[in-house]
């Protein structure tokens, strides 16, 4: 632990919560040796920071172009192999508040009536049935939405996929002032603990026992996304090629556009990959860390990595990613969420790698912006449950899209729209105040639909839109 260069104050401080923490019963362990070890951390202040003048651009042997990698045999039976290899797992541990739902954000429906879960058991279900191979689902949960997930997952019981569920680890919130753990001070519920980041799927993996299970199959490699990225779908040339150069670990990073200025970044840094995040830029740097010339590629959290390498790392506790603090308030108190990312974990695998892939692999649903996009004719969505963009939209960049906070929550949205519009020909949408939009609307260019305060503004079925600046009915 990293206690040796600890100041005495921050030693008592870390002491004094070590005896908080061992009274907390309703966590493991592990937990608790994870989270003291965490704050150790934390304390220690040793925060990597990066030297500019040492970053490099990575070649193409280090962050491949998706056009390098090998064509795949045509022979199923090898397909099969590749297959019997894999699992597949999902971060399942976000809530829809956002979007005003709640449970877990995967039940929230995207297309035909399917959610995100139910997309992905069919696209797993599609694999398993064409190559006759048993890639199992994983769901790492939370404790949010760990109950919910398991009364779900009960509809595909006599689906061809086996699923299994874990938790990530529950941590105590900590309280600021005094560095006391905030279930200590009486606040035993939910708003008293926070699941450490995604960064904890690998020690989660380990202690919940799921590794060695996979590992006794036979399986090698474990593809982690986020259930709310449509575009995440098992892609067998990586896994090719990860298994062919004996790659640990593989980032999936795409090119940046304007919107995406703030993803984290892949770099060479003394001879490793690495990744680089906003947060560990010097000021002085910002904007130069947000120029699409000098860093054209962000992190999809599209992770492929070796479960071998997986149980290696975690049992000599050798991932030491990067701490993210997260200040919050909870009833007034103030506290303080230390958390991890998954993505830092690539400088501690061997021969880790990024691959540049195609944009189509990343489509989140983080809005109901997003949600907009990808219930309109700009995808459609295959047997095997693939939502696949419309040939017939020439710009290989999506519309910008903006909704006023009357669209924020997902009943709200549908409620505003009788039918999706038609959105193959719009470059950007923004919409104001009290808006309602009729069935059969398509919206080309640019267009802004601005309510008057007071005002409810209904656009007809059947309404054109072209290139338009909407404030009143008399401007359709």
């Amino acid at each position: 632990m990293a206690t040796a260069t600890l100041s005495p104050v921050d030693t008592d401080k870390l002491s004094n919560l070590k005896s908080a923490v061992a009274s907390l019963n309703q966590i493991s362990e592990n937990e608790k040796s994870g989270f003291i070890n965490l704050v150790g951390r934390y304390l220690s202040g040793e925060a990597q920071h990066v030297e500019w003048s040492k970053i490099q651009t990575p070649t193409d042997e280090i962050v491949v172009p998706y056009d390098n990698l090998a064509p795949l045999s045509e022979d199923p039976a090898e397909t099969k192999k590749l297959l019997d290899k894999l699992v597949v797992l999902k971060l399942n541990g976000g809530l829809g508040t956002t979007m005003g739902c709640t449970g877990p954000k995967s039940v929230i429906e995207v297309r035909n009536g399917l959610t995100f879960l139910d997309l992905i058991v069919k696209q797993i279900e599609a694999l398993n049935a064409k190559y006759g191979c048993t890639v199992p689902l994983l769901l790492m949960n939370s404790f949010n939405t760990h109950d919910d997930t398991l009364k779900i997952v009960e509809k595909y019981a006599n689906s061809n996929i086996e699923i299994h569920t874990f938790n990530q680890s529950q941590y105590p919130r900590l309280v600021t002032e005094d560095f006391s753990p905030l279930p200590c001070k009486g606040n035993s519920g939910k708003d008293g603990w926070y699941p450490p980041g995604h960064g904890d799927v690998f020690p989660a993996l380990v202690n919940s026992g799921k590794l060695d299970a996979l590992l006794a199959k036979g399986k090698e490699y474990v593809f982690v996304a986020n259930s709310d990225n449509l575009g995440a779908i098992v892609d067998l040339k990586i896994l090719n090629h990860l298994i062919q150069n004996k790659n640990e670990y593989c980032m999936e990073v795409t090119p940046k556009t304007l919107a995406d200025v703030k993803g984290g970044t892949l770099i060479s840094y003394q001879g490793k990959v690495q990744l680089l995040e906003i947060a560990q830029v010097p000021d002085e740097h910002v904007n130069e860390f947000k120029s699409i010339e000098k860093f054209k590629i962000f992190n999809t959290n599209n992770l492929w990595v070796n479960l071998n390498a997986i149980k290696r790392l975690v049992e000599a506790d050798a991932l030491k990613m990067e701490i993210i603090p997260n200040p919050k308030e909870v009833d007034g108190v103030k506290v303080l969420q230390l958390e991890t990312a998954a993505g830092a974990a690539i400088k501690f695998f061997d021969r880790a790698i990024g691959v540049n892939v195609p944009r189509s692999r990343f489509l989140p649903v983080k809005a109901t912006s997003d949600l907009l996009l990808v219930q309109s004719d700009l995808y459609t969505l295959t047997d095997e449950g693939y939502v696949i963009r419309n040939p017939a939209r020439s710009n290989p960049s999506n519309p910008a899209i903006e909704l006023g906070p009357e669209f924020k929550k997902v009943a709200n949205f549908l409620g505003r729209f009788k039918s999706i519009p038609s959105i193959i020909e719009l470059d950007s949408l923004k919409v104001t105040g009290d808006v309602w939009f009729g069935s059969g609307v398509t919206l080309k260019g640019k267009v802004t639909v601005a309510a008057k305060s007071g005002v409810k503004l209904e656009i007809p079925d059947g309404a054109v839109i072209a290139n338009k600046d909407i404030n009143g009915p008399e401007d359709i």
